[in-house]
């Protein structure tokens, strides 16, 4: 009688070990990474504002900026006049930097265009093109 009751009790361990470690058979799914964080490098000069690249796909950014102008500048980054499809949720600016100054955002865009100008409007903005969804780092080794 005590050798059924320890061979019925290590068959039902047994069972309850098989289905508590996972083995239930459905798949996992494994989310994707998000594209790679690009830079993109803005400079605001006496003569304008220069932005590179100014084509890029859509994903998470770094804008590296430089203020090589002799007065403190605000660079932003909105919607241009009269689009419907702006790179950016919500309006993004970098704070006040000094002259001969530098400062980074980091921002997710998305598919439109943006203009990069001035909170002051004292210079021509800028145009960044954003367009689909550059491709997912998933695969990609010795990203952070």
């Amino acid at each position: 009688m005590r050798t059924r009751m320890l061979g019925a009790l290590s068959a039902m361990a047994l069972i309850v070990a098989g289905v508590g470690c996972g083995s239930s058979g459905d798949g996992y799914d494994n989310a994707s990474r998000p594209p790679a964080s690009i830079s993109i490098s803005i400079a605001v000069t006496a003569e304008g504002i220069n932005v590179a690249p100014d084509r890029i796909g859509a994903g998470p950014v770094v804008l590296l900026i430089s203020n090589q102008s002799d007065r403190s500048r605000d660079v932003t980054l909105t919607a241009t006049d009269g689009s419907d499809a702006s790179c950016v949720d919500s309006d993004a600016s970098s704070g006040p930097i000094n002259p001969q100054g530098a400062a980074r955002i980091q921002l997710p865009l998305v598919e439109g265009t943006c203009e990069v100008g001035v909170a002051d409007g004292t210079m021509e903005p800028a145009r960044l093109t954003v367009g689909p969804e550059r491709e997912s780092a998933q695969q990609d080794l010795l990203q952070p």
